[in-house]
């Protein structure tokens, strides 16, 4: 096969994903993922894809000339420990979608663009990132992308590529939040500090604070502020894009209303999904057992009830410290005039 056949058979077929953008060659590097690998891995990174050595590169020049089969494509931009994992499982739907999992080329975006990309340029391959991603599985009827939580900088500009995208943005409750921090123990706190960092990077951190006083905070200090900066944007996309366009969802209110979310975003993202799909949906594995456990574990049961008994636990371990932090992060909110009751409004 020559070298053109072979990319046209690569675009032409969803199961080749745009794993990566290679910034010197100007260039999309695809890795074959099949429907049934998406949905034994929990995310689609290198960690956790086989085989993401083995791929085809296509320059960008080389994909402008090549028609593009396209679905409309949404979104769920969520602040991390908030089920949206769970969440883009549930839409793996044959016929009507597919959910990808936090697709590392827009984390490369994401990296670019922290590396002093030209703005035009990046605006250029997001939106040719977003054009590969879009391509449909068969015959889906819609993609839903769950970004990693250090993508919400690409929302904005992303929304506005795609005027006829929808969004969810996912949140957990600040408590919530923090005890699924003190849950992952020095890995959790090691990670917050570089969701700080990344938000600083990128020019969104909660303000206030110098680098000094920073430094002084604790663990779960820089955590609030984390979820601080994360809601502000998210308040911001909100205003930038609008309420018609873009619902917000707060976990607590997710695992007990399962089935009203899958309505809601059946509705918002336009899937044309009957009752009984819905009701087969919500009955299935993705809202059912844990995303994230490793495959010997991965039909463990987990929903609300699984959730509260986790938060429970931690609260009784580190609660004393997880209510002080709440209420400094409140202060810190009025402080910068944040508004902490950002509410579902998906389901209202």
């Amino acid at each position: 096969m020559n070298l053109a056949a072979r990319q046209a058979e690569i675009i032409s077929d969803a199961d080749y994903l745009p794993h990566r953008y290679d910034e010197v060659a100007d260039g999309f590097r695809f890795v074959h993922v099949p429907r049934d690998v998406h949905r034994n891995c929990t995310f689609i990174t290198d960690e956790h894809l086989p085989d993401v050595e083995r791929y085809d590169l296509i320059s960008r020049a080389d994909l402008a000339q090549m028609p593009l089969p396209a679905a409309p494509v949404h979104f769920i931009f969520h602040s991390a420990y908030c089920c949206s994992t769970m969440l883009a499982r549930a839409f793996d739907i044959p016929g009507v979608s597919m959910g990808l999992k936090e697709p590392v080329i827009l984390n490369d975006m994401i990296g670019w663009r922290r590396r002093g990309a030209d703005n035009q340029k990046l605006a250029a391959v997001l939106d040719k990132s977003l054009d590969l991603l879009a391509r449909p599985m068969g015959d889906d009827r819609a993609v839903i992308i769950k970004p990693s939580n250090i993508c919400t900088p690409l929302a904005i500009p992303a929304l506005k590529l795609r005027p006829e995208s929808r969004a969810l943005l996912l949140y957990a409750p600040l408590e919530s939040y923090l005890q699924s921090i003190v849950k992952k123990e020095m890995w959790g706190r090691i990670w917050v500090r570089d969701v700080l960092l990344g938000t600083l990077k990128d020019g969104y951190a909660v303000g206030g604070f110098s680098p000094e006083e920073l430094l002084r905070l604790t663990d779960l200090q820089v955590a609030a502020i984390g979820w601080l900066s994360q809601h502000a944007a998210f308040a911001k996309i909100v205003a930038t894009i609008g309420s018609d366009r873009v619902k917000t969802l707060d976990s607590d209110s997710f695992l007990v209303r399962q089935r009203e979310t899958m309505m809601a975003l059946n509705g918002l993202f336009d899937l044309g999904m009957d009752h009984a799909t819905i009701t087969e949906n919500v009955n299935g594995p993705a809202f059912k057992s844990h995303s994230k456990l490793d495959q010997a574990k991965r039909g463990e049961i987990f929903d609300a009830t699984a959730r509260q008994e986790e938060q429970n636990r931690m609260a009784e371990l580190h609660g004393a410290e997880i209510d002080m932090v709440a209420q400094w992060a409140k202060a810190v909110a009025e402080s910068q005039h944040i508004d902490l009751e950002m509410g579902s409004r998906l389901l209202t």
